[in-house]
């Protein structure tokens, strides 16, 4: 796939530490890009358009990294590749030896996040945890926060009780030689599982350290999106229960997924499930367990 690149003029001369690697498509990363700009750690910033085709966007980014101080490349793609294709091109434009993924609806939580990441940087795979401590609270992302803070925003002592189950991209060192050992699984395509399938075959080989080193998810997602990325991850989990089915058949998702898959009339139930996920006059708890619910019924087949 054809490939735009674009530096600022810190590019050239960057000997970085740690190399910063921001995927996005449709988010806007300039709020990201300058708040890691204002520690001027010695990092360097690899950007991912994937495909956004809006260039009203891509102006933005780059008139944003020309005010940058730390190096900053822009690769622009003008068709989407996937999360999985997306995040491993990143990592060949990255020249240090550790690799921090990032997602770009992220915002630090520490004004010393880069610094404590580089001292970090010898661990073969690390996890910070995400946050919501500068998340704006918003009615219409209620259900998605509730859950998240539920089962996803743990400290890291609670993390490393399963360490290959908390990993997400979007805090996540790698050490280069780990990830050109093991890179993403392009197999799988639209939202979901891809990282958590990475570390499940990483964590066979490297041990994976968590700390609280956090950063906040700005992009909580609306109920109906929540349940549109539940729907596309259908076919991801399956890849992963094919793959890895002793790790994933202790996950409540897959034992939910199957202590329904006897119950009969799955087209006629699972709708009316979805249906009191979205209905905001239910109280919120309810909804969460409709949504939990909801998505183990999504899950069915691949058990």
């Amino acid at each position: 796939m054809i490939e735009k690149t674009t530096d600022n003029k810190a590019w050239k001369a960057g000997k970085p530490a740690l190399s910063v690697l921001i995927p996005f498509k449709g988010d806007d990363p300039c709020e990201l890009l300058k708040s890691l700009d204002e520690e001027h750690a010695d990092v360097e910033i690899v950007v991912l358009d994937d495909g956004s085709a809006d260039p009203a966007l891509t102006m933005r980014v780059t008139e944003t990294l020309k005010t940058l101080r730390l190096p900053v490349r822009l690769v622009t793609l003008a068709v989407n590749e996937g999360r999985a294709k997306g995040r491993n091109r990143l990592s060949r434009h990255a020249r240090s030896q550790a690799l921090l993924f990032l997602d770009a609806d992220m915002l630090p939580d520490r004004g010393d996040f880069l610094r404590r990441w580089i001292a970090a940087s010898d661990s073969p795979i690390a996890f910070g945890g995400f946050s919501f401590d500068r998340t704006p609270h918003r009615r219409e992302t209620a259900l998605n926060r509730a859950m998240a803070s539920r089962t996803e925003t743990l400290p890291a002592a609670q993390r490393a009780l399963s360490p290959e189950k908390y990993v997400y991209t979007s805090n996540l060192l790698v050490r280069r030689e780990v990830f050109e050992a093991i890179e993403f699984d392009e197999g799988f395509t639209g939202w979901g599982w891809e990282d958590v399938e990475w570390a499940m075959r990483a964590a066979r080989r490297y041990p994976i350290l968590h700390l609280d080193n956090s950063a906040s998810h700005l992009g909580l997602d609306p109920a109906r999106v929540m349940a549109a990325k539940f729907e596309q991850s259908a076919a991801n989990f399956a890849r992963v229960v094919a793959g890895h089915r002793e790790v994933v058949s202790v996950y409540p998702s897959y034992r939910v997924a199957k202590l329904l898959k006897p119950v009969p009339l799955r087209g006629l139930w699972r709708p009316l499930i979805k249906a009191a996920a979205l209905a905001e006059a239910l109280p919120l708890a309810m909804r969460a367990f409709a949504m939990r619910l909801y998505r183990a019924a999504l899950y069915i087949e691949a058990v």
